[in-house]
């Protein structure tokens, strides 16, 4: 069997293809992301995805079937509980997440968790509820300088956020009191992925600006994935985008940030330029944070469509030794009642300039396929305990 050398995989975050078979559990009967995003717009231009086969696996309003598709593809049923970004990530390479992550979207924190964080850091806690950075400083920034209270909030994901104004506030304690959170929100009834210290600066509204210094107490995976083995192996393993934040670190030897979708593709062109032997792993998170979780369908294809754009870009790039995986880490229908995620399927392309043949190959039950396909690739073996088999041998 023949061996790819690069492999790029790039999670297009939230893009289900259709609800999952429990997702009437979780609220979320009927979704489909890419197929309301094609029904409610009234053009929808992706011609590079077409031509590798997005619109056979998926039929699309506007975007027909191609008679001979450039690559491989089928749909990705997710065997974990949830349908968060961690746990749709850990999952693709090797972990099964038995319990979910907690969000906190509709609710806020809980009163006991707000008490125990108030009373361990000695500060009145303000907002408690979920909203974008920016807006939380234009309307209670001022509050927070001017009396020491702190600024806690939420978002669509599994995260706890608490703001700081770097001269009033100070760095060291915000860390301090984030360090605190992080140790409270371990408990399993409140269990979040990620605290984020969210410093900033300014005085008035109008004035306040997000800082460099964001600072994330991530969870590390329960166990080792495919990422371990390939760095042990001495791989290459780069990361663009969230994708170190998602894994706090383990298994990659390069990470990347990104400064939106776009920058994070232009950043992967620039590394399929450069010779390295190993895996890049993108996320793309504007397409959730910025459309899915606000409910913009007509922002949600414009940016799908800025990223077909950035993937003609990539497409010339990629040599007969290179496989190209697109997929997604859970759904995020714009359509659907709501700003949390939904629990769908998700796409699995795979290209390379060496592939014979092309089409459907059948779906499979966990997104763990990915690791495993790309572990085999290298001759490793997953860790002990991970889920999912290799569909390499399908991939020639």
């Amino acid at each position: 069997m023949k061996n790819y050398r690069r492999i790029f995989t790039i999670v297009i975050d939230s893009l289900g293809v259709g609800a999952l078979p429990d997702a009437a559990d979780y609220g979320d009967a009927g979704t489909d992301t890419l197929g309301h995003i094609s029904q409610s717009v009234e053009t929808f231009a992706i011609p590079n995805l077409q031509k590798l086969g997005m619109a056979n696996l998926h039929p699309l309003k506007q975007v027909p079937a191609v008679e001979k598709p450039m690559g491989y593809f089928m749909k990705l049923r997710e065997a974990s509980t949830g349908k968060d970004t961690m746990t749709g990530h850990w999952e693709m390479m090797g972990l099964h997440i038995t319990k979910p992550f907690k969000t906190f979207t509709e609710t806020g924190f809980p009163k006991e968790l707000l008490e125990e964080l108030s009373a361990r850091t000695g500060r009145t806690i303000i907002g408690n509820k979920s909203a974008s950075g920016t807006e939380i400083l234009e309307e209670l920034a001022e509050e927070e300088i001017a009396t020491g209270h702190m600024i806690v909030y939420t978002s669509a994901d599994s995260v706890l956020q608490i703001c700081g104004n770097e001269e009033t506030f100070g760095l060291e304690e915000l860390y301090r009191c984030c360090e605190i959170a992080r140790e409270i929100t371990m408990k399993d009834e409140w269990k979040v992925g990620r605290v984020i210290a969210r410093p900033y600066v300014g005085k008035k509204k109008g004035e306040f600006k997000r800082t460099s210094n964001r600072h994330d107490y991530a969870l590390k995976p329960y166990g080792r994935t495919a990422l371990n083995v390939l760095k042990e192996a001495g791989l290459s393993v780069i990361s663009v985008g969230k994708i170190f934040d998602i894994f706090d670190g383990e298994g990659l030897t390069e990470s990347n940030k990104s400064k939106s979708s776009v920058h994070g593709m232009e950043q992967t062109i620039e590394i399929a330029k450069r010779d390295f032997t190993g895996l890049c792993y993108v996320n793309l998170v504007d397409f959730d944070a910025l459309w899915g979780h606000r409910r913009d369908v007509k922002g949600y294809a414009q940016e799908l469509e800025r990223f077909d754009e950035k993937l003609g870009e990539l497409l010339p790039l990629l040599g007969e030794d290179d496989l190209l995986l697109i997929t997604a880490d859970h759904g995020n229908d714009p359509t659907h009642t709501g700003t949390d995620h939904t629990r769908e399927q998700v796409p699995f392309i795979a290209w390379s300039p060496s592939m014979e043949g092309c089409g459907r190959l059948e779906d499979q039950d966990t997104f763990a396929v990915i690791g495993a396909t790309i572990a085999e690739n290298f001759g490793l073996s997953m860790p002990e305990g991970t889920i999912g088999s290799s569909v390499l041998e399908q991939l020639l």
